[in-house]
């Protein structure tokens, strides 16, 4: 009797890291894109085959040369190379 039984979870299988599969991106390497719009925090942020990437210091409408410098599972940020 009782609401839980053996073996049974309440809420369901635990879930490990998600992964997206591969990344359209890859750390150090560089990109031409164009700044699309303006994150909340105030970044920019560019799209490489649908995947986005966050650039601090530059505004929608920009066309820069970036240097990923970070690849999560959803999302990549990159600086401005010179």
């Amino acid at each position: 009797m009782g609401y839980y039984r053996e073996g049974r979870q309440r809420f369901g299988p635990r879930r490990g890291p998600a992964s997206f599969g591969p990344k359209p991106v890859e750390e150090g390497k560089e990109y031409e894109v164009d700044i699309k719009e303006i994150s909340r925090r105030g970044e920019g942020i560019a799209r490489v085959e649908g995947f986005v990437v966050f650039v601090p210091n530059t505004k929608a409408g920009d066309h820069v040369k970036v240097k990923v410098t970070k690849v999560a599972n959803r999302f990549a940020t990159a600086e401005v190379v010179q």
